[in-house]
């Protein structure tokens, strides 16, 4: 997808869903992607898994979250990181979301940032999205998942190697 097909993707989303950014302007967010062209490769595919980025804070950085629905469909049925990957014996997963993430230049979303989005909306009604784990939790072969369910908005744990079709990950990018 090119630059101005993005930018007008973006700009769209932005103005139906001024409830995530209100009092912003899209004039100084689209200034601030332009000065950037990392963060747009970063944002454009964010959208081409289906992550619908959208802006949700400003500030001294302008933050776009991932912000479909459900958990983003082409990041989906993939361990927590590297090392669960490799001590996987059968049925590996295609990949793991911290090397995808980092591919991709996206921050993967965090507890606080997960409840905030809820805020916002309902997400993940029949998903769940893998988040940031504490390193501690980590060493004990852990990682921590979120949904939303009974309109409440859950933490759960799982083995970092496990991985399922309806669990992706949600990510952030600051501009």
């Amino acid at each position: 997808m090119d630059k101005n097909e993005l930018l007008d993707i973006l700009r769209s989303r932005f103005e139906k869903n001024m409830h995530r950014h209100a009092n912003l302007s899209w004039d100084m967010i689209q200034a601030r992607l332009e000065a950037n062209s990392a963060k747009l490769a970063s944002l454009s595919q964010m959208e081409n898994t289906g992550g619908e980025p959208d802006v949700v804070s400003y500030g001294d950085t302008c933050i776009f979250v991932d912000c479909s629905a459900e958990s983003p469909m082409g990041r989906r049925s993939l361990c927590y990181d590297r090392r669960a990957l490799d001590t996987r014996k059968e049925n590996k997963p295609k990949g793991n979301i911290i090397d995808m993430a980092t591919t991709m230049g996206i921050e993967l979303i965090t507890e606080e940032q997960y409840r905030e989005l809820q805020k916002l909306g309902e997400y993940d009604l029949k998903t769940s999205s893998w988040i940031a784990t504490p390193d501690a939790v980590r060493a004990l072969g852990g990682a921590l998942f979120c949904d939303r369910r009974y309109d409440t908005v859950f933490t759960y744990h799982n083995g970092a190697d496990s991985y399922y079709a309806a669990r992706g990950w949600r990510g952030t990018v600051r501009v």
